[in-house]
């Protein structure tokens, strides 16, 4: 801490306090009343809750300081990385509405020194006020050690950002023991690489030990102070000297309110024990100071695409990509594929890009389409050798539907409450994964009494009917001494989800209601345009009918739903049951509808009497070959079995015809003249041309006449294998195998090639032929059950149809 200072090497811290200025948005999720249910924090009273924002309004606003040790003891790869992790920072910045200060501090140790120099007044972080940020925190790299000293005054920084952070602004509230509770949340990010030095400034002792002791007692003094302020210090260290142990004091000796009662909302020490991991840690600090929720994405060397995931509870975001060097070029694109606008509108969420030509670019959006987004990065030749990550910051700020049962509850009746919960956007959330450690409860406020509150759980238990199906229900008594408005507040807590609080207004009824009613709605899967069935029980004690109106509330954002009959009668002294349908619009977004649906009596002030929430899921119509394709399927599957069919009858009923490897041997008188054996390919049709040839004063021959012709013998077999010969001129008749035929002056003789089927037991179905005359034929007929092959041609010869092949 005492070597020379080294300011050429602060340019890094510099940038750094200039990327937590920006940190005034996303921080702004803390809670208006700080963390109800904090030990030893009194909650303020919740007959009064403070307004909420409107959700629509965007992430809460923060006041917040950025004090930036400015000591001797900063290295080069430090101040690097420290830069890049808050330019991260300062991409990511969610709200316009933040204020920010910067405060460099080190010590005062001679004449003309001051320990801190306020660089940067609280200014707000819209546009323009980020811009002046921006040039005024350059301020802190020109300041020489002539005006500070190169020591560490942890005192002197808490005392001026907790001044500057409680000025006139701050809000009411208050804390334990007299502690302040601003409206706006007051936070400190101290900046560090060493420890607490103020051994050499005099107005602290006279001698280095005293010094250093009085200086501990001067900050524990002014952490009370900045505790009963409502400042919470939020300190960031790395480096090897560092002084964990005064690091820890700070935070937990500033205002311990959160922004929820989740453990890790709290304000906390955060050390860094080498440079790679400071821009990681500042990012999930920041997260952790502002209850959002921080998703780590890949990592990659231009040309690349990475990823990372916005879950569907994310109404707030903001993609931080770690570029390093401006020439990377980055384009985004939602989980649907499509390339976003760099700043406008598009698809329901609001775009706008910055940092583009510095080392760290962010994607911030409003109600971002969940999923996966994929950022492409590119990169001319010599600027791709360094890797570039993306993350993201998110925040959820949740609507709730509520649902009190009865809706008009007497005074000492125990009643129940439904929530379900949806974004902004309109999607409802159904995965219980997604709200993992979330804490619901309600506050029951009202005329004559004190405030009530209970949790509700969605655990299937009590009064919930079915666990994990993120609707969250409790019971409570309406407290006896109620005698008018009621006011139902629900709270939700968890890291990264807020609530919007909107209060559920009711009426408490005197004596036994005149008219009671139940509703029930159908859960189903619909398309746009299609209807969904309901059922209204209502019982009517009165002696005159009452008219009731149904209605629908709290509806999921673009939604087009409409409820008929919209008025029913409720007819005196008796109950009745009653259908009704809600038809969901064809410009009905997809995914699960949000609401209820409820019902009014007009005849009693229009007192609501029942809600029921809605459990609806609209899907995309399926398309012409979802519809269909099971019917194609079957077509197609009928139209390959046909073709098989007859393929295989047609290839056995060829096979049977085919001549290959028959032997044709031409005879005289018992004595063998010459023979002629079929081959491949020479009887098309199934059906082998020759003739024979009698040379003079040589033996008869036999040869093959490619084509036939009038001159030419005809052997060809049927369908049922059998031969058929027709000589010369002839007419067609058969011939055994082994048989003599004559021909001419010869006699033919037919061998070999596959045998004629028979028609026996041992014939398979599909070579046997037809059988024909019956049991009507005489003894001596042929064809009188005997099985045999006949037909006749158009010759008089058996013809090769009377053996096709009978399937």
């Amino acid at each position: 801490m005492r070597e020379n200072m080294q300011w050429t090497n602060k340019g890094g811290v510099l940038l750094l306090a200039g990327a937590l200025l920006a940190l005034g948005g996303p921080l702004a999720a803390t809670t208006a009343s700080g963390a109800p249910g904090v030990p030893g924090a009194r909650a303020v009273p919740r007959t009064a809750p403070a307004a909420p924002a409107d959700p629509a309004e965007g992430p809460d606003p923060i006041d917040f300081a950025v004090v930036v040790d400015q000591s001797a003891s900063l290295a080069d790869k430090d101040l690097a990385r420290e830069t890049e992790a808050a330019a991260l920072l300062v991409q990511g910045e969610i709200s316009e509405r933040s204020r920010a200060a910067v405060i460099g501090f080190g010590s005062s140790e001679k004449r003309g020194q001051s320990p801190v120099r306020e660089v940067c007044q609280l200014t707000v972080a819209d546009a323009a006020g980020r811009e002046r940020l921006s040039d005024c925190v350059q301020e802190l790299g020109r300041r020489d050690t002539a005006r500070m000293g190169p020591g560490t005054d942890f005192p002197a920084a808490v005392r001026q950002a907790v001044t500057r952070l409680t000025g006139a602004a701050a809000g009411p509230g208050t804390g334990t023991g007299g502690a302040r509770k601003p409206v706006t949340p007051k936070v400190v990010f101290l900046l560090t690489d060493g420890k607490h030095d103020v051994a050499d400034s005099p107005e602290y002792g006279t001698d280095r030990e005293s010094r250093q002791s009085n200086g501990a007692k001067r900050l524990t003094e002014e952490l009370a102070r900045a505790r009963a302020a409502g400042v919470q210090i939020w300190p960031l260290g790395f480096g090897g000297e560092l002084d964990r142990a005064s690091l820890t004091a700070m935070a937990e000796g500033g205002y311990r309110g959160a922004c929820s009662e989740i453990p890790g909302s709290a304000p906390r020490m955060r050390v860094v024990d080498t440079s790679a991991e400071i821009d990681k840690a500042l990012q999930e600090t920041f997260a952790a100071a502002r209850c959002a929720r921080i998703a780590h994405g890949t990592v990659g060397k231009p040309p690349a695409d990475l990823t990372v995931t916005i879950p569907p509870i994310a109404t707030d975001g903001s993609l931080t990509v770690a570029k390093h060097d401006p020439e990377v070029q980055v384009t985004y694109y939602d989980p649907a594929g499509r390339k976003v606008p760099v700043r406008g509108e598009f698809d329901g969420s609001s775009f706008e890009v910055s940092g583009q030509n510095g080392p760290v670019e962010a994607l911030r959006v409003k109600n971002p389409l969940p999923g996966a987004w994929r950022v492409h990065i590119e990169a001319p030749a010599g600027h791709r050798d360094r890797e570039v990550a993306v993350r993201a910051i998110w925040q959820g700020r949740l609507r709730s539907a509520v649902v009190l049962d009865p809706a008009s509850p007497r005074a000492g009746e125990p009643v129940k409450v439904e929530v379900q919960m949806q974004t902004r956007r309109g999607v409802v959330i159904t995965d219980p994964h997604q709200l993992a450690g979330l804490s619901v409860a309600a506050d029951l406020s009202g005329e004559g009494f004190e405030p009530v509150s209970l949790r509700l759980a969605d655990d299937g238990k009590g009064p919930d009917t079915k666990a994990g199906d993120v609707r969250f229900t409790g019971t409570l008594t309406v407290p006896a001494g109620a005698t008018g408005a009621l006011e139902l507040v629900t709270r939700m807590e968890a890291p990264g989800i807020t609530s919007d609080r909107r209060p559920l207004h009711a009426v408490t009824s005197k004596g036994a209601p005149l008219v009671t009613a139940a509703l029930t709605v159908d859960s189903d899967t619909v398309h746009p345009g299609a209807t969904v069935r309901g059922t209204l029980d209502v019982t009517n004690n009165d002696s005159a009918p009452h008219t009731l109106r149904l209605g629908l509330a709290d509806q999921t954002p673009g939604a087009e739903l409409a409820v008929a009959p919209a008025t029913v009668t409720a007819p005196p002294n008796g109950s009745t049951r009653i259908p009704f349908t809600i038809t969901v619009g064809r410009n009905t977004p997809f995914g699960v509808l949000g609401g209820q649906v409820t019902v009014v009596d007009t005849a009693d002030g229009d007192r609501t009497l029942r809600g029921a929430l809605l459990n609806v899921r609209v899907v995309e119509p399926p398309t012409w070959w979802e519809r269909w394709w099971k019917a194609v399927a079957g077509g197609v599957v009928v139209v390959l079995l046909v073709g098989a069919f007859v393929g295989i009858r047609l290839y056995f009923r060829r096979l049977r015809r085919d001549l290959t490897g028959v032997t044709l041997e031409l005879c005289q008188e018992g004595r063998s003249l010459d023979s002629l054996t079929v081959r491949r390919g020479q009887s098309p049709g199934g059906a082998f041309a020759f003739t024979v040839d009698e040379p003079y004063g040589a033996p008869a021959t036999l040869r093959r006449v490619p084509g036939g012709g009038s001159s030419a013998h005809v052997l060809r077999r049927n369908g049922a294998g059998e031969f058929l010969l027709r000589p010369r001129g002839g007419a067609q008749v058969p011939v055994r195998t082994g048989e003599p035929a004559g021909i001419d002056e010869h006699e033919l003789v037919v061998r070999g090639g596959r045998p004629a089927p028979t028609g026996g037991r041992g014939t398979p179905w599909f070579r046997r032929p037809r059988r024909t005359g019956g049991g009507g034929g005489g003894a001596g007929d042929p064809g009188a059950g005997s099985g045999r092959l006949t037909g006749t041609g158009s010759e008089g010869s058996p013809d090769a149809s009377a053996y096709d092949v009978n399937f």
